[in-house]
């Protein structure tokens, strides 16, 4: 029986997926040396990353595993009380970068209460038209999102629609480009951001 090559042993039902690193110690110390040099570069954020290279670790990991710039993911993914968030832009461009759709377009309506907006686009296999949950003024105040201190929904709601309905989208019919995190949005108006995990190091010889 011949022998898979590594392209073709992370192929799974068409799609290439990113590798990790995890179970390879050898790899694992080559990414580290990655991360270190990251840490000491002044393109990174400041906060999260400089003088920190097991967060650039983490951040190579899933810059790997979408196929994306580290820098890119750097810049985009950051902190909100210990848990990992994608900024609210970022949902929309991992949608438009996947491939599998046509870039996503925002169609408002609706007056008061009801002014709304929905994410949609054509998925490219089948030219299904795709479209997320309606958002709505309505909706932000009945979860709470415009209601808390210094909400963004107040003075921007529709910038706010935008990014809710994409990340809407990419949770209905992509969710694996958002990798289970939530946008930092996400996590400021629902209290997702409750709870502390625990500190992990990870220690590379």
């Amino acid at each position: 029986m011949e022998t898979p090559t590594n392209e073709q042993a992370l192929t799974v039902q068409g799609q290439t997926k990113g590798t990790t690193v995890w179970g390879d110690r050898t790899a694992l110390g080559e990414i580290w040396k990655t991360a270190v040099t990251l840490s000491k570069c002044d393109l990174v954020p400041e906060q999260i990353y400089r003088g920190k290279p097991e967060n650039c670790l983490i951040a190579l990991d899933i810059a790997n595993r979408l196929n994306q710039s580290p820098l890119m993911v750097m810049q985009n993914l950051t902190i909100v009380k210990g848990k990992p968030a994608w900024n609210g832009q970022m949902s929309i461009a991992l949608v438009n970068g996947c491939g599998r759709f046509t870039p996503l377009t925002f169609a408002y309506s609706g007056e008061g209460d009801e002014f709304g907006c929905v994410a949609r686009a054509t998925r490219v296999a089948d030219r299904e038209i795709c479209e997320s949950e309606r958002i709505t003024l309505k909706m932000a105040k009945n979860e709470g999102w415009s209601t808390h201190a210094g909400s963004k929904w107040v003075t921007m709601p529709k910038q706010m629609m935008m990014y809710r309905s994409g990340a809407f989208f990419a949770r209905t019919f992509c969710p694996d480009v958002l990798m289970g995190i939530y946008t930092t949005d996400e996590l400021t108006d629902t209290g997702k951001d409750d709870q502390q995990p625990e500190k992990v190091v990870v220690t590379v010889e």
